[in-house]
């Protein structure tokens, strides 16, 4: 097992996002529903996070596929959906370290992802409550990445109730994804 690594927030993880974007948004030229997302906590300025950029390519649903193509035109190996509708993971090159996922606008996932960025950003208290969880995860020894996803679930129910923007079967759906 390898340890879960958790490290301040630095302005440079907002600044690869830009450059990765760059990329990202030149290779969907031709698929006009794509916007690029950061997501995740390195999305949040001051919240401790693992150093690995979370990016989502949103897009119609008519255009997933075409969006899987121009990615794995650019490098990016396309894993599927990993279990989760809506969403198409890649593993992509190079630094910085980075999850993109293409999904589809409007889903339950991206949806969720906005919601934790956005409520994060806004709610000093959620994103104190959420660091101080990742952090304690992080210090266990031999934690490994399921233990450490699980154990973020329940402040992470608090973060997407407060949100407003997901109903309460998705909200179960993500604490079971969360806690498996």
């Amino acid at each position: 097992m390898s340890p879960v690594e958790v490290v301040d927030w630095t302005p440079r993880w907002a600044e690869q996002f830009d450059e990765v974007a760059g990329v990202l948004r030149a290779a969907l030229a031709d698929v006009a529903s794509a916007r690029v997302e950061h997501v995740g906590s390195t999305s949040v300025p001051g919240l401790a996070a693992k150093p690995i950029l979370d990016i989502d390519v949103v897009v119609a649903p008519e255009d997933v596929r075409a969006a899987v193509e121009a990615l794995t035109s650019i490098g990016h190996v396309h894993r599927g959906d990993l279990g989760v509708a809506g969403r198409e993971a890649f593993h992509a090159p190079g630094p910085p370290r980075r999850n993109v996922y293409v999904c589809t606008a409007g889903s339950a996932n991206v949806r969720n992802h906005l919601a934790v960025r956005d409520v994060l950003r806004s709610r000093a208290d959620l994103r104190e409550a959420y660091a101080e969880v990742k952090r304690s995860l992080a210090a266990q020894p031999g934690i490994d990445i399921d233990a450490y996803v699980a154990g973020k679930s329940a402040v992470l129910q608090r973060v997407l109730e407060a949100s407003g923007e997901l109903t309460d079967e998705e909200l179960a759906a993500i604490r079971r994804l969360n806690e498996a």
